[in-house]
């Protein structure tokens, strides 16, 4: 049986941490650390659910703060840039990289493909103009057996 995402790289204990020490960074960067300075202390908790409930853990998120489209309420106008999205990124990464978790090619890859794509998600929502589906579902991701979110019709790769 294949492990979720969530499972491999240790649960909610690891996001936890993980998200915990990654907000220290965001803190004290100058280029995002003023997108957070309102930040409340629950924040990296709720962060760490998220991303657990999209890696395949348990919908604590979605039970307990509004699922996906509360996540892009939270982005509606904050006007990120390029810039601080791949900054974002960077320190994520560079916290996961420094932990004690899972760091083969698989594992690593799905990850960095996630973050990605909803970086760029949160950058777009928090546009001007930017409304929230309240449908929008919880995005699930997964070691990307399917070949990624789009294929051409009959495309067999």
């Amino acid at each position: 049986m294949v492990p979720t995402l969530y499972d491999w790289i240790g649960g909610a204990s690891t996001l936890n941490t993980l998200t915990e020490r990654f907000y220290d960074r965001v803190r004290a960067d100058a280029l995002i650390g003023p997108v957070f300075a309102k930040m409340g202390p629950d924040h990296p908790a709720h962060v760490a659910a998220f991303l657990g409930e999209v890696l395949g853990g348990p919908p604590v998120y979605s039970d307990q703060h509004g699922g996906h489209p509360e996540m892009i309420r939270h982005h509606l106008g904050k006007h990120l840039t390029e810039a601080q999205r791949r900054r974002w990124i960077a320190l994520l990464l560079d916290t996961y990289e420094e932990m004690e978790a899972p760091h083969d090619p698989e594992f690593s890859s799905a990850l960095v493909a996630y973050l990605e794509w909803g970086s760029r998600l949160a950058v777009m929502n928090s546009q001007p103009g930017a409304v929230v589906d309240e449908t929008a579902p919880m995005p699930h991701w997964g070691w990307g057996e399917t070949g990624g979110p789009y294929q051409e019709a009959g495309d067999d790769r």
